[in-house]
């Protein structure tokens, strides 16, 4: 037995759950992993996140969210345990239905879980963010690209790096500078989970929001539909951001400038960490997931008002063509 595992078998040990039967669940891009937790005796279950603090974890974050999104009625996981410093929590299992698991027994629901994963945003926005979170203004968000040169984009000189920030900014600036609210950050199907037995917003519930911010309101609806695991058809896509303008009483063309610079400067880091994630780490199963972010991103980039950041990024970034993908996947192997 390792010496973590130690440590989690002590930590249980003392708690109510110590001979609960316990099962690994998928894992994420980052070093926490997850196990479920069934009592034989009754059926009862609950979630084990185990996000060892020698990895960089900390689950303080994730603890004052949590309570956050508890408190203005949203359906996150309760907390049962807490070890912050051992890094280990008990929570809640809202259950296996995720969005997109769900959606591919039950494609015709589509529309109607789209439509309240933006009801979900729509509470959000309604209420004051918690203190002390980052603010992704244009400028941080701009210089949060740079991994998409560090690590997609290995040959890029510097000059032509620092001329995608500098563009990038510029359009943020423009397009979509505030104002701020929460922004869960990673919000898409494989973080949300269908309960169609509840109601409301308490139908959607809330997963992996740990890294969450202030940024634009539509900064979670981009995540949502410019998924970067899944397909969406453009008419969902489409009826989706008009349901989200309705419901915000934000001007539909303003919100599609918006989604379309906050677009480009989503999927350029999801580049950089997906071949970082594939060079450094040897999760090469990433390298599958980056030509539909390089659709995602031309797709963006075809906004009129986008034109020079298309030009420098065209000539800068290589296409994820077979030779691109191979050479990500040789790293590491």
């Amino acid at each position: 037995m390792t010496d973590r595992a130690t440590l989690v078998e002590q930590a249980l040990a003392a708690t109510a759950w110590a001979d609960w039967q316990r099962t690994p669940l998928a894992g994420d891009a980052s070093a926490r992993r997850y196990l479920r937790l069934f009592n034989l005796k009754d059926g009862a279950t609950a979630i084990l996140m185990d996000a060892p603090t020698g990895n960089g974890e900390d689950t303080r974050p994730f603890l004052a969210i949590a309570q956050h999104l508890n408190t203005i009625g949203l359906a996150a996981p309760r907390v049962f345990f807490a070890d912050t410093e051992l890094g280990l929590l008990i929570l809640e299992d809202l259950g296996d239905d995720l969005f997109a698991r769900w959606l591919e027994t039950h494609p015709q629901d589509a529309e109607v879980l789209y439509r309240a994963a933006v009801d979900v945003l729509v509470a959000i926005g309604k209420t004051d963010p918690p203190s002390g979170l980052q603010r992704l203004d244009p400028k941080t968000a701009a210089q949060m690209t740079e991994l998409a040169t560090q690590w997609y984009a290995t040959n890029a000189a510097k000059d032509d790096q620092d001329a995608i920030i500098t563009t990038l900014e510029t359009a943020l600036r423009r397009f979509a500078d505030g104002p701020y609210t929460l922004a869960l950050r990673d919000y898409h199907a494989e973080n949300l989970v269908w309960r169609p037995k509840k109601s409301g917003t308490d139908r959607v519930g809330l997963l992996d929001f740990q890294d969450a911010l202030l940024a634009h309101p539509a900064y979670d609806l981009v995540s949502l539909l410019r998924d970067a695991r899944r397909d969406i058809s453009p008419q969902l896509r489409t009826d989706t951001r008009d349901y989200f303008a309705g419901q915000t009483g934000m001007e539909p063309t303003a919100l599609g400038q918006a989604c379309a610079v906050l677009g480009v400067q989503r999927n350029l880091r999801i580049l950089g960490i997906f071949a970082r994630l594939a060079q450094r780490d040897g999760k090469r199963r990433y390298i599958d997931l980056i030509p539909r972010v390089w659709a995602h991103l031309m797709d963006d980039l075809d906004h009129p008002d986008l034109k020079d950041l298309r030009e420098i990024i065209l000539r800068v970034l290589p296409e994820p063509d077979a030779e691109t993908l191979l050479l990500l996947g040789k790293a590491n192997a």
